[in-house]
């Protein structure tokens, strides 16, 4: 996962650290990935994120979420869940 090296260094009194593990998280984010949004919500309540980085992330997920979405990946979305929910 990106930004976990810098986060698991412990290294705060260096701030590029903190820095670049949020850099890092942000890209994450914007791909589309949801692990990181979590942690930095996490994150922003111990106060080591702010609101306005949270808020960026969250904008730059919903829009690779919302890119990602067609009517084919909903259809075999649906079908999945049918195949599940049958067994």
């Amino acid at each position: 996962d990106l930004g976990c090296e810098e986060w698991d260094n412990n290294d705060w009194d260096n701030n590029d650290n903190a820095e670049r593990a949020l850099k890092h998280w942000i890209i994450s984010a914007a791909l589309g990935d949801d692990s990181p949004i979590e942690f930095m919500m996490e994150m922003s309540e111990e106060g080591y994120v702010s609101k306005d980085d949270l808020a960026a992330a969250l904008r730059a997920h919903q829009a690779a979420v919302n890119s990602a979405k067609s009517p084919q990946r909903e259809a075999a979305e649906e079908y999945r869940r049918k195949m599940k929910s049958s067994n």
